[in-house]
């Protein structure tokens, strides 16, 4: 195979630099992921896990003892195997949605790989891999204990699975067949009801856009390969049925499914364009290329059979999301991979016309590289340090306070659920109960076995509880949003 990046020492001069960059690539994705779990959703995410682990009880999710069917399993057994390897701390809560960000950039050079062997764009394998690996979205998103990279990746090989039986399909078409239908399962595993529905509907499109009918195998297959697909996804929401029966199918599906997706019920209004800014926002540093590369393939109106599933790939959940009632900015990170395919092929062909472009890509790259690693080590882990309550208990444990029941003022704490597990007051329905005034810390105080308990409480409400003479109050420790007191009813 040519070099992408041309040098003077030929082949082996540059495979040492391709095999350099991977190191690197996987060394900065592994590392820095043990600072403190940030957000509402990673703590959740695993404390849910840690629950299951400890009950030994793979099949139903809880939180706080209660039942937790927001989101099916993929991640908690991720995270319950990572805790018998290293124990229950942030890097087994993350290192699954890490070595799941690089199984997606894996996948995608294995899609350059059957592009190189169909006999064109040189060297594209390299490129396609390499701006994956280097884009903020891929970046961020698998450093992350959440489910967003947890159903990228399933989602990803499915595509690329298809990918390999439109190219050479007609030689041995049941493998990749068999592959794209198991890594649909694994995605609905992963994220539910849009596991299925994406890749087959990206696959739709792509034959629409193609302008070509699927081809008699492949509709055949659709018997076959649904069986391996409800197999895999069988192994988690059997049992959950059989054993939580029309409870889990209503919260679930009706309202983690549709009623998410139709209405803003759970809070996270956006405008119709949202997506329309984040997933080119997602490709940075390469969203100069992205463009030029749609405006290439809109002024020659035809694309190759790649850039056509790519089109297809990443316009199916980008459409999809749009639509819905509820937005965040993970829920379009599947559409990511098919822009970075069109990225990468454009990328390459840059570098195949021009060693100046090679060389300033390839320094783009490394620059990205090196700049997360330094973020890792400097800015990131203060500002999780900030925005996590972790620091706040461990200053509460040295001052012996580890095992007092803790309530929130005026406000949720999500983060306090992974770092004071147990402790937590919460309502009949099993979420954290908020107070709403210190007369109402001092009765829960007074219901405690020591008449003791810990107060996550706003900066801006400190002054009213330390003031409020029906208590005795003790400081403990603030981070940049939130303090945690000891209250003690005075008797």
């Amino acid at each position: 195979m040519r070099p992408s990046i041309p040098e003077r020492g030929g082949n082996s001069q540059s495979t040492i630099l391709w095999v350099l960059f991977a190191a690197l690539v996987v060394a900065v994705y592994i590392f820095g992921l043990t600072i403190p779990l940030v957000g509402p959703d990673e703590p959740r995410y695993a404390q849910v896990a840690r629950e299951m682990f400890e009950s030994g009880d793979w099949i139903t999710p809880t939180l706080g003892g209660h039942t937790w069917f927001e989101k099916p399993a993929l991640l908690y057994w991720l995270q319950i195997a990572a805790y018998h390897t290293f124990g229950t701390g942030e890097f087994a809560a993350r290192i699954g949605s890490a070595l799941f960000g690089l199984g997606t950039v894996a996948s995608l050079y294995i899609f350059g790989r059957i592009v190189e062997r169909r006999g064109g764009h040189v060297g594209v394998a390299n490129w396609i891999a390499l701006c994956s690996a280097t884009s903020i979205g891929l970046l961020v998103f698998s450093r992350g204990a959440s489910f967003d990279i947890i159903v990228t990746f399933p989602l990803t090989a499915a595509m690329v699975s298809f990918f390999a039986f439109d190219q050479d399909g007609g030689r041995r078409p049941y493998l990749p067949l068999a592959l794209f239908y198991f890594f649909v399962g694994v995605a609905v595993l992963a994220k539910g009801l849009v596991g299925g529905v994406f890749p087959l509907a990206s696959v739709a499109l792509f034959y629409l856009v193609s302008q070509k009918p699927p081809p008699r195998r492949f509709f055949v297959s659709l018997i076959w390969g649904a069986l391996i697909a409800c197999g895999v996804a069988a192994l988690w929401y059997v049992p959950m049925y059989l054993r939580h029966g029309y409870e889990f199918v209503d919260e679930f599906f009706i309202q983690h499914h549709f009623q998410r997706f139709a209405s803003n019920k759970y809070s996270h209004p956006q405008p119709f364009y949202f997506f329309l800014w984040v997933l080119p926002l997602m490709t940075l540093p390469w969203l100069p290329l992205l463009v030029a590369s749609i405006v290439m393939d809109i002024r020659k109106r035809v694309a190759s059979a790649p850039r056509a599933l790519a089109y297809a790939w990443l316009l199916v959940p980008l459409v999809f999301f749009s639509f819905s009632g509820s937005k965040l900015p993970g829920y379009v990170l599947p559409a990511l991979p098919g822009a970075l395919v069109l990225v990468g092929i454009y990328a390459n062909d840059l570098a195949n016309r021009s060693r100046l472009w090679a060389r300033i890509s390839a320094a783009t790259a490394l620059l990205m590289l090196v700049g997360a690693f330094i973020g890792l080590v400097t800015v990131i882990p203060r500002f999780a340090e900030a925005d996590s309550v972790k620091g706040l208990f461990a200053a509460a444990e040295k001052k012996g306070y580890s095992k007092t029941r803790v309530v929130a003022l005026h406000h949720f704490s999500h983060n306090a659920e992974f770092y004071a597990a147990g402790r937590i007051l919460r309502d009949d329905e099993g979420s954290q109960k908020v107070l709403y005034g210190p007369t109402e810390v001092a009765t829960e105080a007074a219901a405690s076995d020591d008449g003791q308990i810990l107060v996550l409480v706003p900066l801006e409400y400190l002054p009213q509880l330390m003031n409020f003479s029906p208590l005795r109050t003790e400081f403990i420790a603030e981070n940049s949003e939130t303090a945690l007191v000891a209250a003690t009813r005075s008797n």
